[in-house]
């Protein structure tokens, strides 16, 4: 296990990638170089990690450290020195595994932005019992995907508790809005899944199977997602959305975690709203923009100015029986792929760091909102630009 007092808060490991250098930067205007935050950049190079370094601007005492991500007894010895380990380098299915087997190894404490659910079952299966024996708590999907959405059923849930004196056997989540572009990481990561799933036809199975991440059981069958409709609750049609498969997932897995206080027959299910019925043949993209041009690599994206004109409003609609219904919003104030996701992750892993105790949330395999949805409430607002309100 790390020691009680190790040398970092947080590691950022894939500090040179475009969304690992945005957590630096968020990291240092935030909380400042040695203040109340101890952090360092990682990475397989130091002349990046030096250039990334003097680009935001951090102090040239930063502490920089190198470690390739297949090789497991230099990533063991990063982890040894922080608290929790944030790793933004995907396509974690290419890159993350031998980084999350480390870390289960010497008890520290993981946050990733995982989309790959096939990879995260993976690692579910391979290091839950390391991660329990050894007090890690590796959280999974702490970007865009998933915080949002499984934060806005958890807190829809909550809010539905306090008003009716129950939870909801079913939540509808709705993208009413989203303005940003898709990022590099996650397109890559999506095209990793797709060739994983063409090589081996298990993998498609587990990415059509909404319980794909409570080993185990097995759940009623969910509503459709894929068909589009007028959906009178949501005040809109709607129609599929890109994220749907992953943040479902997710959101039965935090279900699952907690000992199902939202029945073991809830339904949830997630879908764009759309202005009108879809134009026949019209497939869309799930509500992202490319803008007409050709998805960013891995390492590039959107400027500033870009990231801080985006946006995205989503609603969470919780359904009890005799009509009774709580409505939530969760809003983001920047671009999701990009800018909210950078934020979301740093303070994901401050909380794991800072807020969460060890008899609350033990080692193993979480998802934010098991681990730390009150610590998460707290601190998204205040610097992630992440709001929940009720409606």
């Amino acid at each position: 296990m790390t020691s009680s007092s190790p040398e970092f808060d947080v590691i950022i490991y894939g500090s040179t990638g475009f969304t690992g250098r945005l957590v630096a930067e968020f990291l240092l205007k935030t909380y400042g170089q040695n203040g109340a935050v101890r952090w360092a950049m990682a990475g397989r190079s130091q002349e990046k990690l030096a250039e990334v370094r003097d680009l935001i601007g951090a102090a040239p005492t930063t502490p920089l450290l190198v470690a390739d991500a297949h090789d497991g007894p230099a990533l063991e010895a990063i982890a040894k020195r922080t608290r929790v380990m944030i790793t933004t380098a995907g396509p974690y299915q290419l890159y993350g595994s031998v980084l999350v087997a480390a870390c289960a190894r010497v008890g520290c404490d993981y946050v990733d932005l995982a989309g790959e659910s096939n990879w995260i079952a993976e690692m579910i299966n391979t290091h839950e019992a390391t991660a329990k024996a050894n007090g890690a708590r590796l959280v999974f999907s702490c970007g865009f995907d998933s915080i949002p959405f499984d934060m806005g059923v958890w807190y829809a849930q909550q809010q539905t508790k306090t008003r009716f004196g129950k939870y909801a056997p079913r939540v509808r989540g709705r993208v009413r809005s989203m303005v940003g572009t898709l990022s590099g990481g996650t397109f890559a990561s999506g095209m990793a899944t797709m060739m994983a799933a063409q090589r081996d036809p298990s993998v498609g199975q587990l990415l059509a199977n909404p319980f794909a991440l409570t080993p185990g059981f097995s759940g009623p069958t969910q509503p459709d997602g894929d068909t589009p409709y007028e959906d009178t609750l949501a005040g809109s049609w709607v129609g599929p959305f890109m994220m749907a498969g992953i943040n479902t997932k997710a959101v039965h897995r935090t279900n699952f975690l907690s000992g199902h206080p939202w029945g073991a027959d809830f339904q949830y299910d997630e879908m764009l709203m759309l202005a009108g019925p879809p134009k026949a043949g019209g497939g869309g993209n799930g509500g992202f923009s490319l803008g007409g041009a050709k998805p960013p690599q891995p390492g590039e994206g959107p400027s500033r100015t870009e990231r801080e004109a985006g946006s995205y409003d989503l609603l969470f609609i919780a359904e009890l029986d005799a009509g009774k219904t709580q409505r939530i919003s969760v809003k983001g104030d920047m671009d999701p792929g990009y800018g909210s996701t950078s934020k979301i992750l740093a303070e994901a892993a401050l909380a794991l760091a800072f807020d969460v105790d060890r008899k609350s949330t033990p080692g193993g395999c979480w998802t934010p909102a098991a681990a730390m949805a009150d610590a998460l409430l707290v601190r998204l607002p205040k610097t992630a630009g992440l709001t929940f309100h009720i409606e």
